[in-house]
């Protein structure tokens, strides 16, 4: 899978504007938890090869400001791991934990650009 790693604020501010025009998805990973590992592994194998939306992988250890401000901005509780669906500028589907299906984050994303 080709994840984009989202290391930096201005970077969420870009995929905020990117939203407006094509789905972003974000899983919020924690490097140190073993559930959180089993989830991206299933996520990853899982994902389409030709997906609706970009994939960008926030590691939680090294940069938990970020996922403050994802909390903070889409006003989705963290969890972790977690997947967010961003569309529109807004939060339009997440989900944690052993909820994280990749079928159903790709069929969100190709969802919002039906419509």
């Amino acid at each position: 899978m080709n994840w984009h790693q989202l290391e930096s604020l201005e970077q969420l501010d870009t995929l905020h504007r990117s939203s407006q025009t094509r789905p972003v998805v974000i899983f919020k990973h924690s490097t140190r938890c073993s559930i959180s590992a089993f989830a991206k592994h299933r996520f990853e194998q899982g994902w389409p090869e030709e997906p609706m939306a970009e994939a960008w992988l926030l590691d939680l250890i090294r940069f938990r400001e970020i996922s403050n401000e994802i909390a903070h901005r889409y006003g989705v509780a963290h969890e972790s791991p977690q997947v967010i669906v961003l569309a529109g500028g807004s939060a339009v589907y997440h989900a944690s934990h052993m909820d994280i299906d990749p079928q159903v984050v790709a069929a969100e994303a190709e969802k919002v650009m039906a419509s």
